[in-house]
């Protein structure tokens, strides 16, 4: 379980480094519609959701120290409150649908959420790597 623990934790890693490539991709797709940003659309409401709740189970399956199933937990929060950020970011728009001053500060508190993110589920994965080289 310990080794599916190391796995899952880096397939999270990489579906969280594709998100901010498919971001990437939506933001410099022209033109602009409304499924430039479908691969990150995709990847963050599906993927990145089943991973992370993937990698707090195998951390509790294979008995993990409370500290790393408590940071598995975290990055699951960070992931909540990701797309809460995006739903309000999307909020604040005007009468015509454009971005506003606010709408655009809280969408910048969603890539520095998602960066956040990145940086403890690599805690994570080097938590499991630790864990699964002290049962070999």
């Amino acid at each position: 379980m310990r080794k599916a623990l190391v796995v899952v934790s880096l397939l999270l890693l990489g579906s969280f480094v594709l998100q901010f490539v498919f971001a990437a991709v939506g933001a410099f797709t022209k033109p602009a519609g409304d499924d430039s940003y479908a691969l990150h659309s995709i990847n963050g409401m599906a993927v990145i959701p089943v991973l992370t709740l993937l990698t707090l189970l195998f951390a509790a399956l294979a008995k993990a120290p409370g500290r790393l199933i408590g940071l598995a937990a975290l990055v699951l929060g960070l992931v909540v409150l990701q797309a809460l950020i995006a739903a309000l970011a999307n909020a604040f728009t005007d009468a015509a649908g454009a971005s506003t001053a606010l709408g655009l500060t809280v969408g910048g508190l969603h890539a520095v959420n998602g960066i956040v993110a990145v940086h403890v589920a690599l805690g994570v994965l080097r938590g499991a790597q630790r864990l699964a080289g002290e049962a070999s």
